[in-house]
């Protein structure tokens, strides 16, 4: 992976993660604890800082995929 892209992929993760840090404590105010329980069995990589940092990403490129194919389809 080039220096772009994962700096690309890197800044959607940490997106990611303030997503679901937020979307987590906004279930929590609005006491809806079944909600937020379920969000966080859901996520829960994401918001244990002890694993936040060994989950991994796995990324693909669909055009670099879809050209591997056409490649394969026309061979």
């Amino acid at each position: 992976m080039n220096n772009d892209v994962q700096t690309i992929v890197s800044a959607q993760r940490d997106q990611l993660h303030e997503w679901v840090c937020t979307r987590f404590n906004q279930l929590m105010k609005e006491q809806r604890i079944d909600d937020a329980m379920c969000f966080a069995d859901e996520w829960f990589e994401w918001l244990d800082p002890d694993q936040l940092e060994e989950e991994e990403t796995l990324y693909a490129n669909e055009e670099e995929i879809t050209g591997y194919y056409e490649e394969l389809i026309n061979d």
